[in-house]
């Protein structure tokens, strides 16, 4: 499309001319980045609603105050992220200095998902800027509210000339691909990752993918069940389960099995009400594919907890399953709704083996009191983290790295690891013209080799 070739050129140019490579300038767009959360704080409230019932409390916790205090750390710490780190230089380069310059790679593509709309656009957003990039962000489609407020944002409260944003669907989006990319930041579903590193293939174009996968929480007999049940709960049905690092399913020991099913039951009342539809802190689903896909992963027989649905609303009950087996519709994908199955386990080695034969997901959840135990799962397991004794939360944590593995993603961000994401670290050594030894010049004799190779 002329007008998407039109915008990379014109970010393209504006890049060439370094002015995104001042310090001030950087710590100017992410302050006003902060500032504009701020400002059109009511507005991503109504806009998330409009989408999908998103409630108030998650778009100012998960949306706004997560970009917010992004921006505002990558300001403060900028100058230190961007100073040169000093490295050792061998003798054979003797007198010289070495040094490792992160540099921006230039102009970057960020494509954010539907279920954070705001987060997944302008997190990633804050690195690129960090990094001294120029970049187009391309929201969903599937949240068209969020997405037209995330253009007038970028237009109204940023740089035009660095940034902009390209709405639409299936045929911008391979437009965008087609472009000449410095970066490619993809948060979404793997089969679409897999078109989006494909398409950078081409190229050869780097790229960071933050899929998802089937993420288990695993509670053994020791646990705390109150607390465990409250936490997965929490973690499993805020934003009606359309998030990426919710637990996917959960593998309980049988010995405690009615037990936390029980206490599942008394969180989601405490949490939602005796009718979860009335709640206003229960999102809807996002339209009426997603629907009609996780009603049908809800095999009426297995219900336990909820199981409610209503299509007009797009609305399906915080559910539980039982009985499930590891051929069970809701065990066969990522499930990201409000449907939580929940499996028995005899012992900690098929608990283990019913985790490593899957692929590897974004987060795995343990519940125990046991610390050898966790350092086992934590040393035996692949993953993009493990969190022990609670769900979702480390996120908020800017000093772990958020990405997942094989099937979950490649690459990772958040504070620092937003800065290094959208960075290249480049080389350098620096010598002067004094002591030019003949030594490392031909011709060689047996001497002068073996001083070479001790040295080099």
């Amino acid at each position: 499309m002329d007008a998407i070739a039109a915008t990379f050129s014109r970010l393209r140019n504006h890049f060439d001319t370094g002015a995104t490579l001042d310090a001030g300038w950087r710590a100017a767009q992410l302050t006003a980045l902060a500032q504009a959360m701020e400002i059109e704080e009511g507005r991503m409230v109504a806009a998330l609603q409009s989408d999908f019932s998103k409630p108030e409390a998650e778009t100012l916790t998960a949306e706004i105050d997560y970009v917010k205090k992004e921006a505002r750390r990558a300001a403060k710490q900028l100058k230190r992220w961007m100073k040169p780190t000093p490295v050792s230089t061998p003798l054979a380069a003797f007198p010289s200095k070495s040094f490792i310059r992160p540099e921006p790679y230039g102009v970057v593509l960020i494509i954010g998902a539907w279920n954070y709309p705001l987060q997944e656009c302008l997190a990633p957003l804050v690195g690129a800027i960090a990094a001294g990039n120029c970049a187009v962000i391309k929201p969903s489609e599937l949240a068209p509210a969020a997405s037209a407020l995330l253009a007038e944002i970028v237009k109204t409260h940023l740089d035009p000339a660095a940034f902009a944003v390209v709405e639409g669907a299936v045929e911008q989006t391979t437009a965008l691909l087609d472009q000449d990319l410095d970066k490619i930041f993809f948060t979404g579903g793997s089969s679409v990752g897999r078109i989006v590193m494909a398409a950078a293939a081409r190229t050869l174009t780097p790229v960071t993918l933050e899929l998802g996968g089937k993420s288990p929480a695993i509670v053994e007999p020791d646990a705390d069940l109150q607390v465990s049940a409250r936490r997965i709960a929490w973690g499993r049905f805020m934003n009606a389960g359309q998030i990426c690092v919710a637990p996917d399913y959960v593998l309980v020991h049988e010995r405690v099995h009615d037990a936390f099913v029980e206490a599942l039951s008394v969180a989601i009342t405490e949490f939602y009400g005796e009718d979860p539809k009335q709640s206003a802190d229960f999102a809807r689903i996002v339209n009426d594919r997603h629907f009609e896909r996780i009603a049908a992963l809800i095999e009426p027989d297995k219900v336990v907890i909820g199981g409610q649905t209503d299509a007009q609303e797009r609305y399906i009950a915080p559910t539980v399953l039982t009985g499930v087996t590891q051929d069970s519709p809701s065990m066969g994908e990522e499930v990201f709704g409000p449907v939580l199955p929940v499996l028995s386990y005899t012992d900690r080695a098929e608990a283990l083996a019913a985790v490593r034969g899957r692929a590897a997901p974004l987060a795995i959840y343990l519940f125990t009191r046991d610390a050898a135990f966790a350092d086992q799962v934590i040393a035996h397991t692949r993953s993009g983290t493990v969190m022990i004794n609670d769900a979702v939360i480390f996120q908020a944590n800017a000093a772990l790295p958020f990405g997942g593995i094989g099937e979950s993603g490649m690459g990772a961000f958040h504070g620092v690891h937003s800065f290094k994401c959208f960075s290249h670290d480049k080389s350098v050594m620096k010598r002067g013209f004094a002591l030019d030894s003949a030594l490392r010049y031909p011709p060689y004799d047996a001497k002068k080799l073996a001083t070479l190779r001790k040295l080099a």
